[in-house]
């Protein structure tokens, strides 16, 4: 996704931390005192973490590290990774039991490194009750499955809902995004007609793909795998997503089945496409662009929720980061009041409204960050780790489902359908033994 430019980033930023970042008093309960984590002598850290993606994100991040060293005489190290390369950077430290004391992975990577790391239950207890309790997603990312013990630290997630320019939506005769699926293809028939059509992709687009199908799988009632961890593709209500995908490639731009990770950004932004699904990237870039062409199309863009279909929340999840230490750390009382100091208001709020809305808070309170009520646009981010749908949905997170995902297999289901390679019914069979195959290794 393209990044907002860098002095209209760090401009909205620094403008909601003078209206005011979250006073913690507000949202904190006095009485809850954390847990003593005694430093270790001497202790240094190193932490790794996944790229910025707005500059806001970097700066702020580093300015509270700074305070967290001013205030404890703790050297640190941030190293930042490329998103492609996290994954594979977590899973080196983890397996040689070499690298950072705090990784900051994504997603479902404590599940995927249980057993290389250290609980971190006191402190997710610990932050959960002073901070009004964890989202959801939270919840499902950072403990073990089905259980009270945690092995991650959610600190932020970002979702992907529907991006959509405003008067063509209201030419092709909606007043806003139907919730109703029926409804809402009838909508992008009607932006294809009047030549702004929608665009989504079932390439091999990072992020986006994944999110577009999983919709398609969710909002029919249908999943990956039960709550067993049985592979549960092939089914009626996968039938059902799979006619509905065929209908919505007829209304979209052509071209969509070769796009990759930064395409869809680029036609809505150059106005080929008037509708997609995206994170709060292309917004910010519009918004803070140095052409007042971009701003007029930022005023004309809105966001809504994917429609729910037979959901009964937003069928959409968030990459979440998980801070994370692993068993080799020498350092790990460091180490755990390190997420700690990076969580507590006086320094995650700051850095919440400073990334202008693209990560979404994992915990309760910080719902009332100033950043939500800056701009009405950026509500609909607000909850993104509000939801009970993650990748692997609704069985145990497992390499299993990593696996499925890496290997496109629910993807490529749809994208044979789309294209007319295959029949629902042919596709369906094949990602269900594609899918077993997995989960059977």
């Amino acid at each position: 996704m393209p990044r907002p430019g860098r002095r209209g980033a760090m401009a909205l930023g620094a403008g909601l931390l003078v209206g005011g970042a979250l006073p913690a008093r507000a949202i904190t309960r006095a009485d809850v005192k954390p847990p003593g984590f005694p430093l270790e002598r001497g202790a240094k850290l190193r932490v790794l973490r996944p790229a910025k993606y707005i500059d806001p994100d970097e700066a702020i991040f580093n300015a509270n590290t700074r305070r967290f060293t001013e205030q404890t005489g703790i050297e640190v190290r941030v190293d930042y990774v490329n998103w492609p390369d996290m994954p594979v950077q977590v899973a080196v430290a983890t397996n040689t039991g070499q690298g950072a004391d705090v990784l900051i992975g994504f997603s479902a990577d404590p599940h995927l490194y249980a057993d290389k790391l250290l609980e971190v239950t006191d402190l997710a207890d610990y932050l959960g009750a002073k901070y009004g309790g964890w989202y959801e997603l939270a919840e499902t990312y950072g403990r073990r499955w089905k259980s009270k013990s945690w092995l991650g630290l959610p600190m932020g997630g970002t979702t992907g809902p529907v991006v959509y320019r405003k008067s063509w939506v209201k030419e092709a005769g909606f007043d806003g995004i139907p919730n109703d699926l029926g409804e809402f293809l009838k909508l992008c028939q009607g932006l294809k007609r009047i030549g702004h059509p929608c665009g989504f992709a079932l390439s091999h687009a990072p992020g986006d793909a994944p999110g577009y199908a999983n919709w398609l799988l969710w909002s029919h009632g249908a999943s990956l795998v039960d709550e067993d961890g049985k592979v549960t593709l092939d089914s009626p209500a996968t039938a059902r997503a799979l006619d509905y995908a065929k209908a919505m490639q007829e209304t979209m731009v052509a071209g969509t089945m070769a796009w990759n990770g930064v395409s869809n950004n680029r036609a809505f932004i150059s106005g080929e496409i008037g509708l997609t699904q995206n994170g709060v990237s292309v917004y910010y870039s519009l918004k803070t662009a140095a052409d007042a062409a971009q701003n007029a199309i930022a005023a004309d863009t809105d966001h809504a929720e994917m429609p729910y279909g037979a959901a009964k929340k937003a069928p959409e999840t968030a990459l979440t980061l998980c801070a994370m230490v692993p068993k080799y750390t020498k350092v790990p009382n460091a180490a755990k009041e390190y997420i700690r100091f990076m969580m507590e208001a006086e320094q995650y709020d700051p850095w919440l409204t400073g990334c202008l809305g693209y990560w979404s808070q994992p915990l309760k309170a910080y719902a009332q960050s100033a950043v939500w009520a800056f701009d009405p646009k950026l509500k609909v981010y607000s909850d993104a780790m509000d939801t009970p749908f993650y990748e692997g949905y609704r069985g145990p997170i497992t390499p299993a489902a990593g696996a499925v995902g890496e290997n496109w297999v629910v993807v490529d289901m749809f994208a044979r359908v789309v294209t007319g390679q295959q029949s629902p019914a042919e596709s369906m069979r094949e990602a269900q033994r594609a899918a077993r195959r997995w989960y059977k290794t």
